[in-house]
């Protein structure tokens, strides 16, 4: 396992949600994104969306808070050697995460390589 300090995995954080094409990040909406350690009673989650994906919202869709994704760095961390990989890991997650908030789910995800 490789130790990439917390600031600097936020770091690799941003830069993987830097590189979502510019038409789909303005589509984003009302979402947030975290860094936490780990989710307690889940130690291999690597991420997690939680939120109204933008296909759900309706015209009844005022008031909610932001969604919110999370990026987990110890379990990311632990399966991986290289900062390579884990900066290649950081983008996959994000990615996989962002698109769950565009109502992708994870079986499309799977077929897309993005898993």
């Amino acid at each position: 396992m490789i130790d990439v300090p917390l600031d600097q995995f936020e770091v690799l954080v941003s830069e993987a949600l830097d590189t979502i094409p510019a038409g789909l990040a303005e589509l984003m909406d009302n979402v947030a994104v975290f860094v936490e350690e780990q989710k307690s009673g889940r130690p291999g989650l690597l991420g997690l969306y939680h939120g109204v994906p933008l296909t759900k919202r309706g015209t009844g869709y005022s008031g909610f808070l932001p969604d919110r994704i999370t990026i987990y760095r110890k379990p990311i961390l632990r399966q991986c050697s290289t900062e390579e990989e884990v900066v290649v890991q950081v983008r996959i997650t994000v990615i996989h995460e962002v698109a769950h908030h565009f109502g992708i789910s994870d079986e499309r995800l799977h077929e897309l390589g993005w898993a």
